[in-house]
């Protein structure tokens, strides 16, 4: 077994992969910024080694790679890492220490849909400083790889889904109200004509595939995959699809663009205009082939595990 040291390690995805992972006997070492909990509780935390870093200001003093390095661990797992800078500082300190780095990256390194289900090899054009930072972060680290032998894997996740947190909503935003508006019968107001698409994932099966990817070192080592559920949804499908799991009939509008812009607070249409300019859709056929990725959530049943807990734990009124 391995000693693996997990950065950002009681967020979405850390909430469900370090129980598995001690679960599997590895030694886990939980860095985090300071004493947040995970999610959801689990007795599995109670052998986890916890270390609290700030890695902004330990960047800022060019010791957070050194730092998790003299942790000694054999593989490390870094869900939290958005520049180039940051991405640079790791690995160098890492070079000839570890035998493997997991990067969580995201699927807008891909910027606009092309060919959907788009693969990872396409050609990217991302766009917006996420989406630039992180495709540069992916280029620096598969080109250590291919040059030096750095055994470095990406993951790609989509909209990352579990108990816990609110999902993004079939508006393309993540206010609550658009779920309070579907599950009391209301009518719900769609940009364009409700095709673009938005593709989930449930945080669990991304912690399955770095798990996947851990366990078959051979072939994960130097490759991006994506981490997404087995089909985005279209919004006008995802809205009509939760109407129903609230035993209600769909009611929808839809608007062009700018009238729905209008409609909404700035801040949500923003947040949905990132994403359905970008229109998602990963496909998971490389993650399939070479690791044996099988996500065991489907976008909607991610989602609606989700929302399900939201009622269940108060936080979404209907």
């Amino acid at each position: 077994m391995s000693r693996i040291v997990v950065i950002g390690a009681t967020g979405h995805i850390g909430t469900y992969l370090i129980p598995r992972l001690v679960r599997a006997g590895h030694e886990v070492v939980a860095v985090t910024r300071g004493a947040s909990e995970p999610y959801l509780p689990d007795s599995a935390w109670r052998r986890v080694e916890r270390v609290t870093i700030d890695r902004t200001a330990e960047e800022a003093k060019g010791a957070f790679g050194t730092a998790i390095a003299d942790l000694q661990p054999d593989i490390v797992i870094d869900n939290i890492c958005f520049t180039l800078d940051s991405a640079r500082q790791l690995a160098e300190a890492l070079k000839g220490r570890v035998r493997h780095l997991l990067h969580i990256g995201t699927i807008w390194t891909h910027g606009f849909s092309e060919v959907v289900p788009t693969p990872e090899d396409v050609t990217k054009r991302p766009f917006g400083e996420y989406g630039v930072q992180k495709a540069a972060i992916e280029d620096y680290l598969l080109g250590l790889a291919r040059r030096d032998g750095f055994p470095i894997t990406v993951l790609h996740p989509g909209h990352i889904v579990g108990q816990g947190w609110s999902p993004l909503n079939p508006a393309g935003h993540f206010d609550d109200a658009a779920f309070q508006t579907i599950a009391r019968g209301q009518t719900l107001a769609l940009p364009n004509f409700g095709m673009e698409t938005v593709h989930h994932i449930h945080a669990d099966d991304i912690a399955v595939l770095l798990m996947l990817a851990m366990d078959n070192w051979s072939v994960s080592v130097g490759e991006a995959f994506h981490a997404v559920s087995p089909g985005a949804v279209t919004l006008r499908g995802y809205a009509e699809a939760m109407y129903r799991w609230f035993g209600k009939e769909p009611a929808l509008t839809f608007h062009p663009w700018e009238e729905w812009k209008a409609m909404q607070t700035p801040e949500n249409a923003q947040a949905t205009w990132e994403h359905i300019a970008r229109s998602p859709n990963s496909s998971i056929a490389k993650g399939r082939r070479l690791l044996g990725y099988a996500p065991r959530y489907s976008s909607l049943a991610a989602v609606q595990e989700s929302v399900a807990w939201l009622i269940a734990n108060g936080k979404l009124a209907l």
